[in-house]
């Protein structure tokens, strides 16, 4: 009980829930990667348009310095208001694009928020502190250009906003570069665990499968191929007990099923065997009492009847006619005695063997029999016994039942074994569980055992095909 308990304990379905959380954890683990994979890219995404928001609020707010440097300029050089209005439109719309950045560059990164609002503070100096007086002064004097100094003070005004807008542009760059470079690396990763996982989960079970198949279903067909083997009739079958957990303990269930069984027939075979010999001997018994003991009795009253007979005067017929008439019923009734006693057990059997008693039977047999016997050697005595009453037993089946106008019986005695077939043209259909005389033929077969096979097609006669298996001495010896 300990080993089973042991057994059970770390069994197969330890195994297979092992087996099926390691697997699980595998997959989920993959997954989880996966997932996290995707959420990740899916936040590079969203990283990716805030991206392509800012660049498209900072190069919407570069054009608006760039219409104020051209509208400027050429209002300057040529004194035509018309210039102006893009100028105009650009002055209006910069706090608001510049607004719109910072927030855009606050909720994007802090480095940017910082470069946002220094651009939009430069701008507004420009605007306030340089273009808007500028351009009034050339207003109220269009014949005189601005001084070389004002020039030069837009154009470094101007160059520090290039600068700035192209170190927050590249410095964008950079940080959409870092984060495709993230991304890629964690595609990659993600590509790598998702065909790790999945190897490893077609290698794990791949892996399980042998395992199940190595331990569970070919001991099962094994298991499957000795129980056919066993219902056939084959109890010596026995399995391999290799197994571990509960396929051995199926195992060597098996084998002590299979021992038992195999156990319980041999007993059953022997002890069948010991009630046939047991009444072959009574038989024999009954029939040396008959013949030594009530036979000679009948025979020697029969003789002292017949003397006195002989001495009644003949004056007194009427006690000559019944002493004549006692001796007649004496001699019929020996005579039945006899015929009964061999019937009970053929004393030519004991004394010549197999040949000379089955044809002795066929000559007795109500229909004509062919008979042949193959082999020259004595089988052991209960083994005889069975060859005899059998063919006994078929050929009164032959004459009572069947109808037959011809029996073939044929006897092969090879090595240790006799072999009978025995064939009638009578009309079939016998059947050995209808309770036919094949039951008691059948017994004392199996009884010894042997086999009977009946083929007994309806009209169209029947066949016993019978082997008896036995030790066997040699006949010629045994007449020497």
């Amino acid at each position: 009980m300990r080993a089973g308990g042991k057994g059970a304990r770390g069994g197969l379905a330890l195994r297979v829930a092992t087996a099926s959380a390691l697997l699980s954890l595998l997959i989920g683990g993959a997954f989880a990667f996966l997932v996290a994979a995707v959420v990740g890219m899916r936040d590079t995404a969203a990283l990716a348009r805030e991206t392509e928001e800012v660049l498209a609020s900072v190069n919407d707010l570069e054009r608006l310095v760039i219409d104020l440097e051209t509208g400027q300029r050429g209002f300057l050089l040529t004194g035509d208001e018309a210039f102006l209005q893009p100028w105009v439109a650009a002055r209006a719309s910069f706090d608001g694009q510049a607004a719109e950045l910072k927030r855009l560059a606050a909720a994007h990164h802090v480095g940017q928020a910082g470069r946002a609002e220094q651009i939009a503070r430069e701008g507004a100096s420009y605007i306030r502190d340089y273009s808007v007086p500028v351009v009034r002064e050339a207003q109220q004097n269009l014949s005189s250009p601005p001084s070389r100094q004002v020039s030069a003070e837009g154009k470094q005004r101007m160059d520090r906003l290039r600068v700035q807008f192209r170190e927050f542009v590249q410095f964008e760059y950079g940080l959409e570069s870092e984060r495709d470079a993230r991304s890629g690396a964690a595609a990659h990763r993600a590509v790598l665990v998702s065909v790790g996982g999945i190897g490893g989960s077609i290698l794990l079970i791949v892996v399980f499968s042998g395992y199940l198949i190595r331990s569970v279903v070919r001991p099962v067909r094994r298991a499957s191929i000795m129980a056919g083997e066993v219902a056939r009739g084959d109890l010596s079958a026995r399995m391999p007990e290799t197994g571990s957990a509960e396929i051995g303990g199926l195992q060597r269930s098996f084998n002590t099923m299979a021992g038992a069984l195999e156990r319980n027939r041999d007993e059953l075979t022997a002890s069948r065997a010991r009630i046939v010999e047991a009444g072959d001997a009574a038989r024999r018994c009954i029939e040396r009492d008959l013949h030594d003991g009530t036979q000679q009795r009948l025979v020697t009253i029969g003789l002292e009847l017949g003397m006195a007979e002989t001495d009644v005067p003949p004056e007194q017929v009427s006690l000559k006619s019944r002493l004549s008439w006692s001796v007649r019923e004496m001699t019929d009734v020996i005579r039945e005695l006899r015929e009964t006693a061999r019937g009970i057990h053929p004393a030519i059997l004991s004394r010549g063997g197999l040949r000379p008693a089955l044809a002795t039977l066929a000559r007795r047999s109500p229909i004509p029999v062919d008979l042949r016997v193959h082999g020259d050697r004595r089988l052991q005595e209960r083994t005889e016994v069975a060859v005899y009453y059998v063919v006994c037993e078929a050929l009164t089946n032959a004459a009572k039942h069947a109808r037959a106008s011809e029996v073939c019986v044929e006897v092969t005695l090879e090595g240790d074994d006799a072999r009978l077939l025995i064939r009638d043209d009578g009309v079939g259909g016998a059947d050995p569980n209808r309770g036919s005389g094949l039951i008691g033929l059948c017994d004392r077969v199996e009884a010894l055992g042997g086999t009977v096979q009946v083929i007994s097609p309806v009209n169209t006669g029947t066949t016993l095909v019978i082997h008896i298996p036995g030790p066997t001495i040699d006949l010629r010896k045994d007449r020497g």
